[in-house]
């Protein structure tokens, strides 16, 4: 055990939200089973997860699924502990970032409130390196009382009170098993981005349906090199470009259906 875990460790609370996550969460549970607290935020799962949880040793709390960030901050202020880690199901943490976390919470003199992770990316059996995702960051490590999720229901990231640091280290992101599982998350997602744009009043045109997507795949597969991850790196490149489409036909028929509801 390295001196620090004997001189002085501040503790650290570990977050895992999940919804039918029996294939995942034993492995995500044991990647952070060096935290000091693990809460498991469960949607009321179907499957398994919960009883693996609480076998595991896990605190279960249950909430209905709103969208990510609300799930998220719900359970933040119940963590014991200043810190969090925060873990989706499908993420993993290796002993390399496992020692840099706890070099961060074994410093007295640590004067960031929460830290960028980099993320590594697997897509059908594959590491994406490139394809727009080789700049992937997330905040996962941060202060409980210094920081929240925005409130938006996709892509919401972690508004700060404090200055932001970045780990070396990188987490690693199984981002979907199948995909069938990416066609589903694939649909929600498009939906309540759909619903948050239609909500701000924006208006689709053959630009947002011609353009925008073409402009997606080009920019992801060439001037992001997407065409170096190969067959995968086109397929994500493509369905990348196609959910540009989607979310703005929703949108279109989310004004419509508003429309008619006046």
């Amino acid at each position: 055990m390295p001196a620090y875990r004997i001189a002085y460790m501040q503790k650290v609370t570990a977050i895992i939200p999940t919804f039918n996550e029996e294939h995942n969460i034993e492995a995500a549970l044991a990647s952070v089973s060096w935290a000091d607290e693990i809460i498991v935020v469960d949607s009321f799962s179907t499957d398994n997860t919960v009883k693996i949880a609480e076998d595991k040793g896990a605190k279960v709390i249950q909430r209905t699924y709103g969208h990510s960030a609300s799930q998220k901050n719900w359970a933040i202020p119940q963590a014991k502990y200043e810190w969090i880690f925060l873990l989706d199901a499908d993420e993993r943490v290796e002993e390399k970032l496992k020692t840099e976390v706890q070099s961060i919470l074994a410093s007295k003199e640590n004067g960031h409130a929460a830290f960028w992770i980099k993320r590594r990316n697997f897509f059908m059996g594959s590491e994406i390196k490139y394809s727009g995702w080789q700049g992937d960051k997330v905040i996962r490590l941060f202060k409980r009382d210094e920081c929240r999720y925005e409130d938006k229901s996709v892509h919401a990231e972690v508004l700060c009170k404090g200055s932001v640091g970045m780990l070396k280290n990188k987490l690693i992101h199984y981002t979907f098993k199948d995909i069938f599982h990416y066609l589903e998350k694939w649909d929600r997602y498009t939906t309540m981005s759909g619903t948050d744009r239609a909500n701000r009043g924006e208006k689709p045109t053959l630009f947002h349906f011609l353009i925008k997507p073409g402009f997606r795949f080009f920019q992801d597969y060439f001037l992001k090199l997407g065409v170096l991850d190969g067959i995968t790196g086109f397929i994500l490149c493509a369905l990348s470009s196609m959910s540009v489409f989607m979310r703005y036909l929703k949108v279109k028929q989310f004004n419509q259906d508003k429309k008619k509801a006046n």
